[in-house]
This record gives C-alpha cells, structure tokens and sequence, in this order.
C-alpha cells in the first residue's frame, strides 16, 4: 500500500473510543491590577471557549484523518455534559455511545490565562469508578457498537470510566470478533489490559507501570523493558513514545526504533493523543510496524509544533510520510 493509498483508505474506518472524555475550558483574559480582597491578580475577561478534552481529543484527531471515531464513555447530567453533547453534535460527531450518569460530574478542566501566561487551573471531576449498573450499560453499548468497528482504542485517564471488568469484557469481545485493540494506558489500570494487540505507553508510564528503573540510552535495556511489558500482559505489541528520543515499536516480530525529527517545539499537550490516533488507523488497515510507528512518530511531531492542543492537519502529515517514509 502506498502512502497516497493508506492516505485515502483512512476514510473507510470507523474507529471505536472508549475513555474518559472531558470538556477543557479556557478563560482568556487581561491583568492590570491586584485584587483589594487579596494578593491575587484581578482577570478582566478578553474570551472564553470551551473544547473537547481528554479522550474527545483522540475522537477530534481520528475525525481529522478522515476516519468516522464514535466515543463511548460516560459523563454526568449536568450543564457541562449537556455542553460537551452540543460539541460532539456541532462536530458531525455521533452521541450514540455516550451516557449520562445522575451519580456522576462532567470533567471540566478550566484554564484561566492572562496574556500568554497561566494563572491558575481548576479542575471539577472524580476519579470514581462508574457504577455497576453504568458500567454494564456501557458494555453493552461498546459491544452494540463495536460490530462494525475497525479498530478500538482505549483512552484511559484514570478518571473512572475503565474499570477492571470493562477492560477484560471488551479485550475478549475484540479478539473474538478479530477487531484490533489498542491502549493508550495510565496507572491504575496499566496491568488490566491482557491480550491487547498494541499497548502505547510513554516511558514514564512504563517504568512505573512495570516498577523498573532502565536506561532508555542502553537499546538493550529498552527492548528487554519492552520485551518485559509484552510477556507480563501478553500484548500482541508494543509501541512506546519516547519524547525527544522518538519511538520504539515491537509487534508482529519486528523490533525497530525510530528517532524524532527535528523540530521546532511549540507545546507538547496533546501529542500522545494524536500518536494513538494514528496508529489506531494503521493499525486497522494492518499496516507494517514500521509505518505504523513512523508515521504515527511524524503525527506527534507535527502537533508539537503548534500552541496548544490542536487535531493533525492530514494534508502536511501525508506530505511529511511521502518525504520522509
């Protein structure tokens, strides 16, 4: 397959989220004095906006290659969940997989910033497992979902909406019906994910998740880590980003690893989410683990490239495999 060809066949997939999807929010704003009620700066309001966070920004990077994502998650009955329905519409984005929880909160995660500077987040949600009757619920929808699904993609934030259960239920469900699976992991439930065809962890997220400490300079003790990872959960793969250093890949035999390209670094934010975006569709496509792994790596480059999270623009990443790949 051609990268032109592999280009155009990203539009026939359907992609299947499951995670915890979130609402960012951003205040933007103007100091010119202090507070009389406390030493604190007074934000006079400029603009506010609000976008799709957490796992909505793997469904943002997934619709930008061309490829239909469908999110399954579960957020709360409030006014930000009512507000991240109306963005997912807005988008020509599918609801269908999202339910609305009375004993949960949406996840907000709200950024006032004054200038080109930060001044404070604040951030509303729980980290709570949904409850057994959700969380049956939102089995059933996955599975109702996922029949014409090309790949999974499970995006977990450690916010609650992946359970233990949820993972093994799903990953079994996938391998009987011979749809791919691939996890972009956090902490509690980083040894949950048994058989999943390709596991993406960061390097910070791998030694923790194995509590080992190598040097990722040393080769060898990177593919025995790896090596190590694959063997503990029985992965079908591994694929694992290492920032500056680029990424490594072992699946379907081959280990290779490929450094970053040299670029002009504006905001790392987001990145991870664009790596498995990609390499959730070329992994659908059943593309080599070299292309899935370069051209995922070029994804994640590209995005750092510009302030703040924004999806992959298709056009300059096809351009950037045929020139590079």
């Amino acid at each position: 397959m051609t990268i032109p060809e592999i280009f155009d066949n990203f539009n026939n997939l359907k992609v299947l989220i499951i995670g915890d999807v979130m609402l960012d929010s951003y205040t933007w704003g103007k100091v010119e004095r202090i507070s009389p009620e406390a030493p604190v700066p007074v934000v006079n309001v400029r603009n506010r906006e609000i976008r799709l966070g957490g796992a909505g920004n793997v469904v943002m990077n997934v619709q930008a290659l061309g490829a239909e994502p469908i999110i399954c998650s579960v957020i709360g009955t409030d006014s930000y969940g009512d507000s991240l329905l109306n963005l997912l519409k807005e988008q020509n984005l599918s609801i269908e997989g999202i339910i609305q929880s009375e004993t949960r909160i949406t996840t907000v995660k709200e950024r006032i910033i004054a200038g080109s500077q930060q001044i404070v987040r604040i951030d509303t949600e729980t980290d709570k497992l949904i409850n057994a009757v959700e969380n049956q619920a939102l089995i059933d929808k996955i599975k109702e979902l996922a029949q014409t699904a090309n790949v999974i993609i499970f995006e977990d934030y450690d916010k609650g909406v992946l359970s233990k259960e949820l993972i093994h239920d799903i990953i079994c469900f996938a391998n009987d019906n011979n749809i791919p699976t691939i996890v972009d992991p956090k902490k509690r439930n980083f040894l949950y994910y048994q058989n999943a065809t390709l596991f993406k962890p960061n390097l910070k997220e791998l030694k923790e998740g194995l509590s080992i400490s190598f040097d990722v300079k040393n080769p060898e003790e990177l593919s025995d880590a790896v090596a190590m990872l694959k063997s503990t959960l029985d992965l079908g793969g591994v694929f694992v980003t290492l920032s500056e250093r680029g990424v490594y890949i072992d699946f379907k035999g081959e280990q290779q690893a490929i450094p970053a390209h040299i670029r002009t670094i504006a905001d790392v934010s987001g990145a991870g989410d664009t790596v498995i975006s990609i390499a959730a569709c070329c992994l659908a496509l059943g593309l080599s683990p070299a292309l899935i792994a370069g051209i995922s790596n070029l994804g994640g480059g590209l995005v750092c490239e510009s302030v703040g999270v924004v999806p992959i623009d298709k056009e300059l990443l096809k351009h950037e495999a045929l020139v590079n790949l």
